[in-house]
């Protein structure tokens, strides 16, 4: 397992768009991570007035971040990349995500090449699925900021 200080030490994300809490399984190329969907989060506020709904592209970034977990945890030089999003395909949404769920986030490799991946990612909540996709990812390394 791996908790949200190690997280916090694997991706560039931070408050408000870090979307994964905790890694349940991690394997060469299969993760298992969770999600606490919490109504205090900033999107609830327009998404919708009185009916909160996690909007479907947090869900899919939220496979996207448990996929870099996966990809960028034993890069040595991983500080020094980003993973951009190099396509989507065949994504669809299930089921509403609401405050209060749980969601499982399982991202599993497709292909992989040194700098490029193919990964497919499906969203559950208790069980039911609430989203899934193909998330193409490209390795990039990032950009040297003055300090």
């Amino acid at each position: 397992m791996i908790d949200i200080q190690e997280i916090l030490d694997i991706l560039p994300h931070r408050y408000p768009f870090l979307l994964v809490d905790r890694v349940l399984e991690l394997e060469a190329e299969r993760i298992l991570a969770l999600k606490n969907v919490t109504f205090n989060e900033p999107h609830f506020t327009g998404h919708f007035p009185g009916v909160p709904v996690m909007p479907g592209v947090l869900i899919i970034e939220a496979l996207a971040q448990a996929g870099g977990i996966m990809m960028l945890r034993d890069i040595p030089d991983r500080h020094g990349k980003l993973l951009y999003f190099a396509g989507i395909d065949n994504c669809r949404f299930r089921r509403p995500v609401v405050p209060g769920d749980q969601l499982l986030l399982e991202v599993t490799v497709t292909k992989r090449r040194q700098r490029f991946a193919v990964l497919h990612g499906v969203a559950r909540v208790g069980g039911e699925v609430a989203a899934e996709a193909d998330l193409s990812s490209a390795m990039v390394d990032r950009p040297k900021t003055e300090a």
